[in-house]
């Protein structure tokens, strides 16, 4: 690792106060200026000490206003940028290189959230939203007036990524980087490799079958002399720091391989959610998930015999495990998005061994997107009937599967028929059950993974960084981080490979500087940061002769944890130091006109 970039971050007590800084409000297109008064905002800060420049822009992440902030910045040799717009999670990659492009340092702007903290969160309240929202302005001017021309640190990178998982996403990330010229190592927690889709049978809309697939898969990656691919193994330690991570693996009982990476991709794909019992007559002889109905037609051809009874009707509950919460019984608030066309799908290669079979689809809300609305119109059209329920009304479950007449009754309100009630005799009832997270607690402590309240893998934006996490160079993709068919999971896989790789390929990495740094000669070891910081990036090291403690700023994150419970007031952090939070207070505090 290099620390090129080193000896440019300096204290603000070192350099002068920004005094031409530039301010430009947005309209949001009426996210903003409907309940906020934008020109009021204007006119409030701009003789703000230190504004140079100040402007409103219906947009100001249009090209053309761009354009206009980097002429100024060039024209009134602004020494400061303030936006204030949206979240920063949406454009402050968008603003630092409107600066950097213009030769103001990116790190002396700041993003100022007047939309989701202000106009959106005070919808009924315009005067207050306004006064809101010049105090934050004032507080974003503030905080330029004391923002360092910071310079990112920039690491030497290792040309080799760790694949977490051997399904189909990451047998496929392990294909993209190998292809550009990147060594790969595989780590896979079970015996064989492909996840889920190992055993499905014929996959739509390609119609290839699921263990063909993985099988196709395997053989590029053993064709691959870059890939090395390790099953019955797990992550079980790492050290270092993005771009040169030493990760500990351990394989079966006795043998632990270790390597050096510059990136870690995370594909270790889902769970399927498992009903307690009772749960839409779970338990009950003839009550089967999807998975577990999905294997019964793989075992078999012809026409369809359950345990040893002729199947002649079935009946098919959606959204079991998904969209729901406590009230209805357990499972996930969110949608798992596959189960409508898999449970579709199912149901047509049903009809293809025996049309006489009759299918009942009981829903709340049918979502094939995409390509998906075909199978979706062919079971229509293939005789399946399909009846809405009222989320607080759902199907009930009763009786069992016997000799004879079918036994399993089922009882749903059919929201399409004037809300007629209804008994549906049934050979088979199919749970359609969605995903649910995988459990890798080990994995989570060992990568320092964010886990959002759906326990999922969370990312840093859906849209915008769809498979980078806060942790620098661990990327996630496929079902880990949210319900995802095979498709879907595949394009997630390349997305973290092209990532990866583009930053590898280089052979260094360029890290935000804005992380803490300790006065070594404030520090006394109290010991007190250690614990408080959660990436473990705060080391003991010598210094005139004592322990003090030094912060790892490419492991650090910039959280800001270790901060505050510093008793010396040793620690500082950059872009965000105690003046600038003082200085921000202030602007926040100051009274509107």
């Amino acid at each position: 690792m290099s620390d090129r970039g080193e000896k440019a971050r300096t204290s603000g007590r070192d350099r002068p106060h920004g005094n031409r800084i530039g301010v430009y409000i947005c309209h949001c297109g009426g996210n903003i200026s409907d309940y906020v008064d934008v020109e009021r905002v204007l006119e409030a800060v701009k003789d703000e000490p230190g504004v140079a420049v100040a402007k409103t822009a219906m947009f100001t992440c249009s090209d053309a206003t761009q354009q206009e902030m980097a002429e100024d910045i060039r024209e009134h040799g602004l020494d400061g940028l303030v936006v204030a717009s949206c979240s920063p999670k949406l454009h402050q990659f968008t603003f630092r290189e409107v600066a950097r492009r213009a030769g103001l340092n990116p790190y002396q702007y700041s993003q100022v959230n007047i939309r989701e903290q202000c106009s959106w969160a005070h919808t009924d309240d315009r005067a207050g939203a306004t006064d809101k929202a010049i105090r934050l302005v004032r507080g974003g001017i503030a905080r330029t007036r004391s923002s360092l021309p910071l310079t990112p640190l920039v690491v030497d990178t290792v040309p080799r990524v760790l694949v977490v998982g051997a399904g189909v996403a990451g047998l496929r990330a392990a294909l993209g980087l190998a292809q550009v010229g990147l060594e790969v190592v595989v780590v896979e927690r079970e015996a064989e490799v492909g996840g889920w889709v190992a055993g499905l049978g014929e996959l739509y809309p390609h119609g290839r079958h699921g263990g063909g697939l993985v099988a196709g898969l395997l053989d590029q990656v053993r064709a691959q002399p870059g890939i090395t691919l390790l099953t019955g193994a797990e992550l079980v330690e790492k050290s270092g720091a993005f771009g040169n991570f030493q990760v500990e693996i351990r394989q079966g009982a006795s043998r632990t391989v270790r390597a050096d990476v510059g990136a870690v991709i995370v594909a270790t794909g889902f769970e399927t959610y498992d009903p307690p019992a009772g749960e839409f007559g779970r338990g009950r002889p003839g009550v089967v998930t999807l998975p577990e109905f999905q294997r019964f037609l793989e075992a078999g051809t012809g026409a369809l015999v359950y345990e040893g009874r002729p199947v002649r009707s079935i009946v098919y509950v959606y959204c079991v495990g998904s969209r729901q919460g406590p009230k209805a019984g357990g499972g996930n608030l969110y949608c798992s998005r596959y189960c409508c066309g898999a449970a579709g799908h199912l149901s047509n290669r049903v009809a293809d061994r025996d049309p006489a079979v009759r299918q009942y689809h009981l829903y709340r809300d049918i979502r094939t997107y995409g390509n998906l609305e075909a199978i979706f119109t062919e079971s229509r059209n293939r005789g399946s009937v399909y009846i809405r329920f009222d989320e607080s009304e759902p199907p009930v479950v009763s009786g069992d599967a016997g000799a004879g007449e079918p036994r399993l009754k089922v009882r749903v309100r059919d929201l399409l028929t004037a809300g007629e009630e209804l008994d549906i005799r049934a050979d088979l009832v199919v749970l359609v059950t969605g995903m649910v997270p995988r459990p890798n607690e080990e994995l989570v402590r060992t990568l320092k993974l964010p886990v959002g309240k759906d326990g999922l893998f969370s990312e840093i934006h859906p849209k915008l960084r769809p498979v980078e996490t806060v942790v620098d160079g661990v990327l996630i993709c496929g079902a880990c981080q949210g319900p995802k068919n095979s498709s879907e999971s595949v394009a997630s896989a390349l997305a973290a490979a092209a990532q990866g790789a583009a930053v590898l390929k280089k052979g260094y990495a360029e890290l935000d500087p804005l992380v803490a740094v300790v006065d070594p000669e404030r520090c006394d070891d109290c010991g007190q940061c250690y614990p408080a910081c959660p990436f473990e990036a705060i080391e003991r090291v010598p210094h005139q002769g004592r322990e003090v403690a030094s912060v790892r700023r490419a492991v650090c994150k910039g959280c800001g944890a270790c901060v505050p419970v510093c008793p010396a007031a040793a620690i500082d952090l950059l872009g965000y130091t105690d003046e600038q939070i003082r200085a921000m207070i202030d602007g926040l505090l100051k009274e509107t006109a």
